[in-house]
Formats: structure tokens, sequence, C-alpha cells
């Protein structure tokens, strides 16, 4: 490993860049077609994918023969935006890094070449670079180890490349923006959070940002003690369409009382917001407010990032109307924290989410779409 990659902060990697020759498989393709895959190397990659770590190639070779081995072997779906081609491979993995989204100091490049590993080191100085003969010791690393490992970071791979199906059809779609949502058959299912889904409802808390009214981070502890509580309701959002699922994609945290819903907590992913997922997740629970017969009150504290958010809580009808409800609710010791009025009207089921959720005003499950 270079002196970079030791110097590197333990962020955990999010995206590992195979080379190919002598790295992943055993030979060098233009020499011998049947390259062997070791099955040490064949452990790591689906060691690393079940951990939710993506994985791609940066080979000097030509692209098809290539591929069509990684195919033979068996691992060909494993790896996202590859790039294998005759350039710089440290162009080759910002390339990877700018498809991906990815920071470059979440990125790792293996190979077998010093000259190749202190290329990509001297252009990319943040990309963790590591020799081939380390391969095998990738999985006992503490860069490769993610603290938890959600529902939705064991199929990361499967929802990223569902993203790159959807994102081409799109392109290819001519019609208007609501038909083409249409067309993708959403459904959108809310449900209360269990012990499961309990990880992912903390990492949202805690990385959603332009999409989190609040910006308030609830640690595990924090969610149990709520989800044990009956007078709250702790509710996570996933989402699917014809190309697979999206995975957790939001939560909700209410405080129930008499007469008034306390919202606590709004977010969602930031990935699908050209989706209208948050305005669905609050219309459904503002109809469930009307059908209870009660007013919402809405936590909203207002930073450089989230203005989305706010749009949203004004757009359903949120403002700041002093009504008798909010003597219902303690007072926040956060000045910071705006609380936004609703007084609840009945909604109309979305035209472009098939949705299944919760009764909130009942002990029945309704689904609507």
């Amino acid at each position: 490993m270079t002196g970079e990659a030791r110097l590197a902060p333990p962020v955990t990697v999010k995206c590992l860049v195979w080379d190919l020759d002598d790295t992943l498989w055993q030979g060098v393709l233009l020499e011998d077609e049947q390259v062997v895959l070791p099955d040490p190397i064949r452990a790591v990659i689906t060691g690393l994918d079940a951990r939710g770590i993506l994985q791609s190639v940066c080979s000097r070779n030509d692209h098809e023969p290539a591929w069509d081995r990684l195919r033979a072997l068996g691992v060909a779906e494993y790896f996202v935006a590859p790039q294998i081609g005759w350039g710089r491979k440290s162009d080759a993995v910002r390339r990877i890094a700018d498809q991906l989204g990815f920071a470059l100091g979440t990125i790792a490049f293996i190979d077998d070449q010093p000259a190749e590993r202190a290329e990509v080191a001297y252009h990319l100085p943040q990309v963790r670079c590591y020799d081939a003969g380390l391969a095998t010791t990738l999985l006992d690393r503490p860069e490769f180890t993610p603290t938890s490992v959600t529902v939705d970071a064991r199929r990361r791979r499967q929802m990223y490349q569902a993203g790159q199906r959807r994102a081409d059809e799109q392109a290819r779609f001519t019609g208007p923006a609501e038909d083409f949502l249409r067309s993708l058959d959403l459904a959108m299912h809310i449900r209360r959070a269990d012990a499961a889904t309990l990880s992912r409802v903390e990492e949202l808390t805690l990385r959603t940002s332009q999409m989190n009214a609040t910006g308030v981070h609830y640690p595990d502890r924090t969610l149990r003690t709520l989800m044990a509580d009956p007078r709250y309701e702790v509710l996570v959002t996933t989402l699917t369409d014809r190309f697979g699922p999206h995975g957790a994609v939001g939560v909700l945290v209410l405080e129930k009382h008499p007469e008034v819903w306390h919202l606590r907590l709004l977010a969602t992913s930031c990935r699908v917001v050209s989706f209208g997922t948050g305005t669905v997740l609050l219309t459904w629970l503002v109809d469930q407010a009307a059908r209870a017969g009660v007013h919402l009150i809405a936590d909203f504290r207002p930073n450089d990032r989230n203005r989305m958010m706010e749009v949203a809580y004004r757009f359903a009808g949120f403002d700041e109307e002093r009504c008798a409800c909010r003597d219902r609710i303690a007072v926040d010791a956060d000045r910071a924290v705006q609380r936004l009025h609703l007084m609840a009207r009945r909604q109309p089921a979305p035209s472009t989410f098939h949705l299944t959720a919760p009764d909130l005003a009942g002990p029945a499950s309704v689904g609507a779409g």
C-alpha cells in the first residue's frame, strides 16, 4: 500500500476499483484467454458486495474480451461503472467516482503494478491504493468493514444497477415527466419501524440534509425508546418500481396527542426528490390527521440546505397560525425550531404512486392508489 493510503483517514471505502491482469484474475488476458479467478479472490468480491461496498474495474485491455471473461467467470454482475481501455488509470478512476457520485476519499484502487498505483496516487492522492498481494486481506481491514450493514446496504449494487437502467430509460422517454413517473409503477410502502429497519432509519436521520425538516439525528437508543412508547409512531418508507427497489427513502417521527399530532421529524432521501416522494408522504399524513380529526404541528429548523423541505410544508398548507392546539405541546428549548400549524383536511390519493400504509386513525391497514 502506498504512503498516501497509510496516511488516509479511516473513512469506510464505498467503492473498490480492481485491476484485472494478475490482480483480480491470475494471468494476462492478452497472453491467455483462459485466465482463472482464484477462490479467495472470489470470496473477497462476494464479501465486499454483502457489506454494501460497490466494486468496479479499471484495466488496460480491450473492453469486449475482458468483459466476456468476467461473465464467463461468473462475476461480471458485481462490477458497476467499469472502465476497460487504454487510457490513464487515474482518469478511469476519476470517471468511476464521478459516475457513482462518490468523493475520491471513499474510493480504493488495487493493482499489481507499482507504476500504476503510483500514477493513480500522484493524480488522485485521496484515493487509497493497495498492492494486489493484499487482496485477500481486505475483508479484515477496518476501512472495508462498515460499522453496520443495513438491509439497503446489502443490496446497494442491485439498487445502483436498477438506477442506471431507470436513468437510461428516462433519457429515452419523450413524453411529460408525470407520464414517465406513471410508467415506473412506483409503489410506496409506509410501515412502522422494527429492529430490521432501525439502522436504516438512524442512517436517514443522520445523512439526509436537503429533505430533513430539523436536521436532528435520532440514535439507535432514542429510536428504540420512541418505538416502545405508545404515544409515538416511528415510520419508515420504502419505494420500489419496475426496475427494482430504491430501499428505505423516508422516515417520520410522530407524537400523537388527543387533539393534535406533533410531527417531530420528516426526512426523505435526496435521490428520490424528483419522484415527489416527500410530497406524497406528507399528503398521506395530512389525510390521516384529517381522518382522525386532529390538527398537525410540524417542527422545522431552517438552514442553508433544507429550503426544499420548507417549500413542501408551505405547499401543503402549514403556516404560523396561532391555535389552542399548540398548548398541548411542550415548548422546545431550541429557539431555532419553528412550529408550523395545519388544520388537516382530506387529501386525494396519489396519482403516480401505489401507496400501502398503516391507518394511524384506526387499527386497520389501508391501501390507496
